[in-house]
C-alpha cells in the first residue's frame, strides 16, 4: 500500500486533474502535476507543478524519483510517455489502456471483439472510404476524428457523400470513424475502480443529458430499467478486465429504442458524469482513483441522496460575473469551480450539484437555478 504522506504524481493539470489533487491533499499525500500550461487549474493548487511537455524527459525524470505512482488527468497524454514511465515507476493505468482508448478506431474494434456491441461504424483513412462507408452505412451519420475529439469537436454530421467529403476535408483528413446515428431513448454511463488485483466496484448508473455535444446535465438514479442497469455495469467491468485497468474509469452507453445497450466510449479517467459522487456518495470519484492507484481496499459507492449535476459553461459570464447569491441561496445547492481564468462559451468552468428528496424535483430545482445563474 502506498500510504499517507507519500507522492502522488499526476500528468493533466485540468479541472480532473485539480479535484484529483484536492481529494489527494485532504487525504494526506503530497502531489506533483506535470502539465505544459503555466496557470493549470491543478498546477496552481498542488505541492509542485512542473511546467513542461509530456515528453520532457527532466520532468518525468522529476516525476519518477519523487513519486510513489503517476496517474492520468486525461486519456490524450502519449502513450510513448507512459512506456517510459512504466519502465521506471509505478503508473495507472498503463500504456495499453490508454492507447487502445484515446483513438476511436482502436477502442470500437477493441469493444467489439469482446462481443460487446457499438453504433455500427466504418474506418475512413482516405476520400474512397467514404464511399464504401456510405455503401454501407445509411444516413443519418456521424463522421468523427479517430483521436483528439471531445465536447462535440472533431464531429461534423454526414447526410450524403457531399457533406462527408466537406466533413472529411474540415478535419484535416485525417483518420476517422463514419458512424451510424443511431435513434436513442438516453444516455447513461458507469463510473466504476477497478484495482490492479482486479476487483471492481461501481458508482451508481447516471442518465446523461448534452446539448452541442457537451454534457450540461446528469442524474441519479437513472431513470432505467434495472436490468439494464445491471447489465451496463458488466459490459463495464469486462472491458476494465480486459484493459487489466487500475485506476477510475467510465464506460459511456446509448440506450436504443428497442431497449438494447451500445457502448459509446471508454473514458480511462474520472469523468465529468462522475462529479455527483463529490456531494452524494459516501466515496467520491476522485478519492477511489487515489485508493486504486494506492493499492487501498475501495471505498463504498453507496448513494446519499438523489442528486442532479449541472455543467457551468463559459455562456454564464456573458453579461459579466454569475449571479453566485441566487446558487448559494439553496442550502442545497454546492457549488465547484475549477479556477480557470478565463470564461469562453462552451468551456468547462465549474458544475453545481442540487441535492433533493426525489429526482424529479431535484431535477425541476437544479434547472431554475441554472436559468437565473447568467
Amino acid at each position: 500500500m502506498i500510504l499517507p504522506g507519500s507522492t502522488l504524481g499526476i500528468l493533466g493539470g485540468g479541472q480532473l486533474g485539480r479535484m484529483f489533487t484536492v481529494t489527494a491533499r485532504t487525504m494526506g499525500y503530497h502531489v506533483i502535476v506535470l502539465d505544459p500550461d503555466p496557470s493549470s487549474p491543478a498546477g496552481r493548487i498542488a505541492d509542485e507543478h512542473l511546467h513542461a511537455a509530456y515528453t520532457d524527459e527532466w520532468a518525468l525524470n522529476q516525476l519518477v524519483g519523487s513519486c510513489k505512482v503517476v496517474t492520468t488527468e486525461f486519456e490524450n497524454v502519449p502513450a510513448k510517455t507512459l512506456r517510459w514511465l512504466e519502465r521506471r515507476c509505478r503508473v495507472c493505468p498503463s500504456a495499453r489502456a490508454l492507447e487502445l482508448t484515446q483513438d476511436r478506431i482502436r477502442e470500437k474494434s477493441f469493444i467489439n471483439e469482446l462481443g460487446l456491441a457499438t453504433a455500427p461504424f466504418r474506418v475512413v483513412r482516405a476520400t474512397e472510404d467514404l464511399d464504401a462507408g456510405l455503401d454501407v452505412l445509411s444516413p443519418p451519420l456521424i463522421l468523427k476524428r479517430a483521436s483528439l475529439g471531445y465536447d462535440g469537436k472533431g464531429q461534423f454530421p454526414v447526410q450524403d457523400l457531399e457533406t462527408a467529403k466537406h466533413a472529411y476535408s474540415a478535419l484535416g483528413e485525417l483518420p476517422c470513424v463514419l458512424e451510424k446515428q443511431v435513434d436513442i431513448k438516453r444516455e447513461v454511463s458507469v463510473v466504476l475502480a477497478r484495482s490492479s488485483r482486479g476487483e471492481s466496484s461501481s458508482f451508481p448508473v447516471v442518465e446523461n443529458e448534452h446539448e452541442n455535444g457537451i454534457l450540461c446535465m446528469s442524474v441519479v438514479p437513472a431513470n432505467v430499467e434495472e436490468h439494464l442497469a445491471t447489465q451496463a455495469i458488466e459490459m463495464s467491468q469486462t472491458l476494465a478486465d480486459a484493459l487489466d485497468y487500475c485506476g477510475v474509469m467510465a464506460v459511456e452507453f446509448f440506450v436504443t429504442r428497442e431497449g438494447g445497450l451500445l457502448v459509446n466510449e471508454i473514458a480511462p479517467r474520472p469523468h465529468n458524469s462522475g462529479h455527483y459522487t463529490l456531494d452524494a456518495c459516501v466515496t467520491s470519484q476522485f478519492e477511489q482513483q487515489v485508493r486504486m492507484i494506492c493499492d487501498l481496499p475501495a471505498g463504498s459507492t453507496r448513494l446519499l441522496s438523489p442528486v442532479v449535476m449541472v455543467n457551468i459553461l463559459g455562456d454564464a459570464w456573458r453579461s459579466g460575473s454569475p449571479h453566485w447569491d441566487r446558487l448559494l441561496s439553496y442550502p442545497a445547492a454546492r457549488l465547484h469551480l475549477y479556477g480557470k481564468r478565463e470564461a469562453r462559451p462552451g468551456r468547462k468552468m465549474g458544475h453545481f450539484c442540487y441535492l433533493g428528496e426525489d429526482v424529479n424535483s431535484a431535477k425541476r430545482i437544479a434547472m431554475d437555478i441554472m436559468v437565473g445563474l447568467p
